[in-house]
């Protein structure tokens, strides 16, 4: 398996799932990384064609995860979702590998939201208009322990406070549920399809708040931010952290976003894949793991 954003959060877990599978996966990386029994690193980067093909050799499938989640401007997004996505998909074709599994996001349903929507909805474009044989997939938000992206609402929860986007309905996938699913997928034929997928519980914001509060062992209090308030929000983090920002004006406008819960007609067959872990208790592993490396 040839694997890009493999020292990433889902990344890693595809790469721990896999070897445990037996796959021997040929990961990509910009620094060197400590070896590990059944991979391959491979230094380089999506820009660089050179690595691109050496990451294929030997290769009977790519699971394509590396993305751009925040940039300055159209150009960041465009370089990490849409150019590099074409590179690995030259890659492939290059070096006649045919199965593609491209990890997409929910965001791309709604291109018009965030320019980090429209780069990956632009990115599925190439990967459907190709010639391999690819399943497109559509996570919403995904979390476990190992992610550092929804820390701030633990910690928010922890102080008994909820600070939410405009009533909606919202829904979650647990990373091990979507490493299993894009492995299940890399070693399948098909389907050449877009799923969408989550954890099967939509609910509205404040029901996953008060979960979070309940992973903390604190009740919290729900406050709904309309949507130019949110826009505010993200300007004033932006000034505060900079790039580090969790809260950007694209985020803010995706947020604001009614519903981001999978399509049930684009959800992976039951026979293929159903996920395993309830988000009260991904949740509470997640809690859990912040303790353990002290950001809670």
């Amino acid at each position: 398996m040839a694997l890009t954003g493999g020292t990433g959060f889902v990344g890693r877990r595809v790469i721990a799932q896999g070897v445990g599978q037996g796959w021997h996966v040929r990961a990509l990386t910009r620094r060197a990384q400590p070896a590990e029994p059944n991979v391959g690193w491979v230094r380089g980067a999506l820009d660089r064609p050179e690595s691109l093909a050496e990451l294929m050799t030997g290769a009977d499938v790519v699971l394509h995860v590396a993305g751009v989640v925040s940039a300055p401007d159209v150009a960041g997004f465009t370089a990490g979702n849409v150019a590099g996505t074409q590179a690995v998909l030259d890659a492939a074709r290059d070096a006649g590998v045919r199965r593609f599994v491209h990890v997409s996001s929910l965001s791309a349903r709604e291109p018009q939201l965030s320019r980090y929507g429209a780069s990956k909805r632009a990115g599925e474009e190439l990967v459907a208009a190709s010639d391999r044989d690819w399943t497109i997939v559509r996570p919403t938000g995904v979390y476990g322990p190992g992610d550092t992206e929804m820390r701030d609402m633990f910690r928010m929860a922890q102080m008994g406070l909820a600070l939410l986007p405009p009533p909606g309905r919202v829904a979650l996938i647990a990373v091990d549920d979507l490493a299993r699913l894009l492995l299940t997928l890399a070693d399948t034929d098909g389907p050449r399809a877009i799923l969408e997928v989550d954890d099967g519980n939509p609910m509205l914001h404040a029901d996953l708040a008060r979960l979070i509060g309940d992973a903390v062992g604190r009740r919290v209090l729900p406050l709904h931010l309309p949507a130019g308030l949110l826009r505010l929000g993200a300007k004033l983090d932006r000034g505060l952290r900079g790039p580090a920002a969790k809260l950007t004006e694209d985020r803010a406008r995706y947020l604001a976003h009614p519903d981001w819960t999978a399509d049930p007609d684009r959800r992976p067959p039951a026979d293929l894949w159903e996920p395993r872990i309830a988000t009260a208790r991904g949740l509470a592993d997640t809690a859990a793991w912040y303790r353990a490396h002290r950001l809670l």
